[in-house]
């Protein structure tokens, strides 16, 4: 979807009221009034005894709850509401009354306590949050670097022509990124990104990076 930063969540209290509350939202064209009132597109989704209703402004999201309590209050069916605004720096979910950041100062904040959630999260799991990924030109190339960041301390999955490497939070994995390019030879890609494997193996992670 193009611009949802509002977001309703719905949750029933019997979840086996879930699938028909759903279905009766769609019977009542929820997401269509709200057009139709507003000009404003509302998407829905269910996950278990949750039903998420997300829109592009305030309005729209404070329209849709209106009309789904309608409905659920006609059909009996207690639920919990919440309206929550994406905080793009944070990157979650926050309550609709808590503002975004203004300043840079507030934006910096902001994303300094995603980081430090981050990096929390990996010491609790040991595994990395974000992950720096290397493509090299040639299999020797790979084992070449590859060994060069072990000797630095840095834990290294290496697959053929490509490494991994974890790291705590973003910033680290920018960081290490444009450390790596700089050593890389040419015809390498490096990018970082969100760990999607588990990443060290056989290694832990403490508040200043990763050891063997």
């Amino acid at each position: 979807m193009a611009n949802d930063d509002w977001r309703l969540t719905i949750t029933l209290h019997d979840q086996a009221h879930a699938g028909a509350a759903a279905q009766s939202l769609r019977e009542h064209q929820v997401e269509g009034d709200v057009s139709r009132q507003l000009g404003a597109r509302v998407a829905m989704s269910q996950d278990g005894p949750s039903i998420y209703l997300y829109a592009g402004t305030e309005n729209a999201a404070r329209e849709a709850d209106r009309l789904v309590r309608e409905v659920l209050a006609r059909s009996d069916m207690p639920a919990d509401f919440a309206l929550d605004r994406w905080h793009p720096e944070e990157e979650e979910w926050e309550d609709a009354e808590v503002a975004l950041p203004q300043t840079a100062e507030q934006r910096r904040a902001e994303h300094d306590r995603l980081e430090q959630e981050e990096t929390a999260d990996s010491l609790t799991s040991g595994y990395a949050e974000w992950e720096v990924r290397v493509e090299l030109p040639s299999h020797h190339a790979a084992v070449e670097l590859a060994g060069r960041l072990r000797a630095e301390g840095r834990p290294v999955i290496r697959r053929w022509k490509y490494l991994v490497v974890g790291t705590n939070n973003q910033d680290q994995a920018d960081a290490l990124a444009r450390a790596i390019e700089a050593e890389a030879p040419q015809g390498a890609t490096v990018r970082a990104e969100m760990a999607g494997a588990l990443v060290p193996f056989n290694l832990y992670i403490s508040s200043g990076g990763y050891h063997r």
